[in-house]
């Protein structure tokens, strides 16, 4: 009985690997697809940068009037030598003052030292901050958490679990779609290709796993060939058996069959993306080195080389046929229950360096600003704790967020900043917080800018129905 879903399962992750699109499920999901993509006659890219591991939002962006940093200063100033509070607005490598827009009253903000040159594109008005967002199935208080009331993500505070309801909206156990796919599904057939609709430069991300559209994966600077497919074999003459014919030839068998054709699709695609996409160097820069805040050492950032790999695709986006399309990048290691001062300094340095870096290409991407058209959003597993373990915090819940772009109303705190401390209404333990904004919300929004009506955002966000405010109003029209 479970037999015909295992296999399409199997065949599924086939397709993921070759970077095709399987057969539509159900007609009427390519009919919706049909309805959005006909408004899709512009170009639009998003990218979603995965912090793997759950960063640490309480030194990313902080409160600085003095009720919040004296609070700030005596809970995470430790007797250990790996305290991990943070110097002051003015002091020698100190926090970085921003002035929102809408200025919230007896509250003043800054981001971490690290982050200028995000500073930058926030008081440029192209960087938003979303504040306290976190996977929510509903809207829900402090009591009705604590009584288990209405219902709450399942196995909250685990890595894998939430990571997969970030990217989603369902646990690592119920998830074989994610939003960043489900969009893409609705948008798809307004590509002249689906094949490049939702594109990874690291690696299989749920994120971009479609219920019909499959996620195309290019782990470097170029998509590897496979190689000497034209070479005679074993010392037959020149084009007697090549490599090709023996991998996509004709295959009675049904599973020789089903590799033939993926393989064959994937030597297409392959020979696509490489004739589309634009050239290192002089189509698009080479990111610069970037600084280790702690050592002062200069070297290569490998998150602004996946961004440069997407630049590099959208500059090809008219050799591809491609109106609407969606990207993953990750950075990792922001699990960090020890030496975090040292090393998240490091790894927001690279994030900073990489995100200015990919705003500037698109800036004069092929002589054209396109940063109206392509927005990136940040994302990690859940923020951690306000209290410190010594040196290091522990898996949370809640946690701020950046959005890039030109679409993007920047120069601005988007949601509601919680009150610094402990023991407050959104305090579940230990100063992690309890959300105040979905990622469903967080990502509706990011929808409508993309094209889709509300009533297929609500085919792509399942909890989306449950929360009466549904666009955050971070995204110019």
């Amino acid at each position: 009985m479970h037999h015909p879903s295992s296999r399409r399962q199997f065949l599924g992750k086939m397709l993921a690997m070759a970077g095709t699109t399987s057969m539509p499920f159900t007609l009427n999901l390519a009919a919706m697809g049909n309805a959005a993509a006909q408004n899709a006659t512009d170009y639009k890219a998003m990218v979603c940068l995965f912090m793997i591991g759950g960063n640490d939002h309480f030194n990313t962006v902080l409160a600085t009037d003095s009720t919040s940093w004296n609070e700030y200063k005596r809970v995470r100033t430790t007797s250990d030598a790996g305290s991990i509070a943070l110097p002051g607005v003015g002091a020698t490598g100190g926090v970085l003052p921003i002035l929102p827009t809408s200025p919230q009253a007896g509250r003043s903000y800054a981001l971490h030292p690290a982050l200028g040159p995000l500073k930058q594109l926030f008081d440029a008005g192209r960087l938003a901050v979303l504040a306290n967002v976190g996977t929510l199935v509903q809207p829900t208080t402090l009591a009705q958490y604590q009584a288990r009331t209405v219902q709450v993500p399942q196995r909250l505070f685990s890595h894998n679990d939430q990571a997969a309801m970030w990217q989603s909206s369902l646990t690592e156990t119920a998830a074989s779609s994610g939003w960043g796919g489900r969009m893409a599904d609705l948008l798809a057939s307004g590509n002249g290709s689906a094949t490049f609709t939702c594109v990874s430069t690291s690696g299989s991300a749920l994120f971009l796993a479609g219920r019909s559209v499959r996620q195309y994966q290019i782990n470097g600077p170029v998509a590897a060939p496979i190689s000497k497919l034209d070479d005679r074999l074993f010392g037959l003459p020149t084009g007697t058996n090549p490599l090709r014919q023996l991998i996509t030839g004709e295959q009675a068998d049904p599973f020789r069959k089903e590799h033939a054709a993926v393989v064959s699709r994937a030597i297409s695609a392959q020979v696509a993306i490489s004739s589309a996409m634009l050239p290192v160097g002089s189509g698009v820069p080479d990111p610069t080195p970037y600084i280790n805040p702690n050592t002062g050492a200069a070297a290569v950032n490998p998150l602004a080389v996946q961004l440069q790999t997407v630049a590099r695709i959208i500059g090809g986006r008219s050799a591809l046929g491609a109106r609407r399309q969606v990207f993953y990048v990750s950075l990792g290691s922001f699990d960090m229950h020890d030496n975090q001062r040292i090393s998240q300094a490091d790894l927001l340095a690279r994030m900073a360096h990489a995100m200015a870096y990919f705003d500037g290409v698109l800036a004069s991407l092929q002589g054209a600003d396109m940063r109206k058209q392509v927005t990136l959003f940040t994302a990690s597993d859940f923020g951690r704790t306000f209290t410190s373990n010594g040196d290091g915090t522990d898996h949370g819940w809640g946690s701020h967020h950046f959005i890039m772009g030109g679409a993007v109303k920047g120069k601005d705190i988007y949601g509601s900043m919680p009150v610094t401390g402990l023991g407050h209404a959104l305090d579940v333990g230990s100063g992690a917080l309890l959300p105040t904004t979905s990622v469903d919300q967080y990502g509706a929004t990011l929808a409508k800018w993309f094209g889709l009506p509300d009533s297929q955002i609500a085919d792509v966000f399942p909890n989306i129905l449950n929360f009466s405010n549904r666009n955050l109003g971070f995204m110019a029209a």
